[in-house]
């Protein structure tokens, strides 16, 4: 289990034309990543826009993935929200064939405590068929799991075998890092900084730039995890422009920008956010064409 989701794994866009799911274009981002060599996808994350699809397309998108995937590389499900029942439901009524991981991010609003991310998570361990990632964001849940926390779920239950660390907080990935348990994955959840968390030890990301750039990101991972950071710099640094502008007028909107211009999808997002300015999509599209 520990080497299926070490390297690159692709936090999937949800393509949309017209306001409906864009299928067609669904397949071509799959088909792309898969063929720019990434490790595994994610389906159903913040990426995806999950956030604004109906529990209908939610399921729609799912098995319409898992077809396309065909068991070429693994899939990682996003099952997350901030009622721990409804979670619950949701994955007790999920049939889970061709899902190998749940990612759950951690629960968002309601600002629960420490004690309580941690009860949180072990009632899912006891429901969930498949292994979970547990998903750290500070920045978008309004709390962060600190790393005492993620250390006692690691310890409390093998179900979990990774943490998704989005926190930013260098020092609380390195303390992870140093005391988890022997088959815990730590994984990064921010396309710029994952090149230096190699360096102290991580396994890899799930990444928002693989969905567009797959194959130097996921050889800049993979040189990074055998420690040629030489290589991996090179390539960390062709990319960091095109990183930047993806997060600069929020996520997905730079990324499916930078699909649109490359041709496999529209730019298209659902509100409340909006698509890229003109301004940065001319960005975006003069530093695709810098790297090729």
């Amino acid at each position: 289990m520990k080497n299926k989701f070490r390297g690159t794994g692709v936090a999937l866009v949800t393509p949309f034309a017209n306001e409906v799911i864009d299928f067609e274009g669904l397949k071509r981002v799959i088909n792309h990543c898969i063929d720019g060599g990434v490790e595994y996808l994610v389906s159903l994350g913040t990426t995806g826009e999950s956030a604004t699809l109906t529990p209908a397309e939610s399921l729609d998108i799912l098995e319409f993935t898992t077809k396309t995937i065909a068991r070429r590389v693994p899939l990682v499900a996003g099952f997350g929200g901030n009622n721990t029942q409804a979670i619950i439901d949701k994955i007790k009524a999920f049939h889970f064939d061709g899902v190998d991981a749940i990612l759950s991010v951690s629960p968002y609003y309601n600002k629960p405590t420490q004690e309580g991310i941690y009860r949180h998570y072990m009632a899912l361990a006891e429901v969930a068929p498949r292994p979970i990632i547990i998903y750290n964001v500070p920045s978008r849940t309004g709390s962060n799991i600190a790393p005492e926390t993620t250390l006692r779920l690691a310890h409390a239950s093998e179900k979990f075998i990774a943490v998704k660390e989005a926190s930013g907080d260098l020092v609380q990935c390195m303390n992870i890092v140093k005391n988890k348990p022997e088959n815990f994955l730590v994984l990064s959840g921010d396309d710029a900084i994952t090149l230096p968390m190699l360096a102290f030890g991580i396994d890899g990301v799930i990444s928002v730039i693989a969905n567009a750039c797959p194959r130097p990101f996921s050889d800049m991972v993979r040189h990074g995890l055998n420690e040629n950071f030489k290589a991996a710099s090179k390539l960390h640094f062709d990319l960091l422009e095109i990183i930047d502008l993806l997060f600069v007028e929020g996520n997905p909107a730079g990324v499916k920008a930078a699909l649109e211009i490359q041709g496999i999808c529209s730019k298209e997002v659902r509100l409340p956010l909006v698509e890229l300015s003109e301004k940065n999509y001319m960005n975006m599209k003069n530093a695709i064409k810098e790297i090729g």
